[in-house]
């Protein structure tokens, strides 16, 4: 699956499945009503920070990747990354086509480990995914998310070595 940055054009191709995920309220913890302009602003990384989209045969964008690092300074060392998949691709491999390039990226960048600092616990296909990628739960932040359909859940902190 072609992985790619992702240009000022795919904006226009991210935004209908960012604005889906985002107004669902289920896994990120992005304002509900995050404007266009501002999600735009968030998710469009610069360098020395990345966003991606991963691409079919025809370059329709299935999902996108932000990635870059969690700290600054002396914890700078450690990169974060952000997916989004269009819910219409999912169970396609699109998620773990985008973190499997995100570590590698990370780790030619020189990152020494990755670290999720918020993946919503009911949010169990992502979990699965990095954990079976590698990563661990370091711990859990009770009650750190509210679900608009189950309540309040844990913010799981996730990290693997590189």
């Amino acid at each position: 699956m072609p992985i790619r940055e992702a240009t000022t054009k795919d904006w226009t191709a991210i935004w209908p499945f960012f604005h889906e995920i985002v107004a669902a309220g289920e896994t990120f913890s992005y304002p509900l009503d995050l404007g266009e302009s501002q999600g735009r602003e968030w998710w469009m990384q610069t360098a020395p920070n990345r966003t991606v989209v991963a691409v079919d045969e025809a370059g329709t964008v299935l999902g996108t990747a932000k990635m870059g690092n969690n700290q600054s300074g002396n914890a700078g060392h450690v990169a974060t990354a952000s997916y989004m998949v269009d819910p219409a691709r999912s169970g396609q491999g699109v998620g773990r086509a985008l973190v499997e390039h995100t570590l590698d990226w990370a780790r030619t960048a020189g990152f020494r480990a990755i670290q999720f600092n918020a993946v919503v616990e009911t949010n169990t296909y992502a979990v699965k995914l990095y954990e079976s990628l590698g990563f661990t739960i370091l711990g859990t932040v009770p009650e750190g998310f509210r679900h608009p359909a189950q309540g309040y859940v844990g913010l799981h902190i996730m990290h693997r070595p590189l």
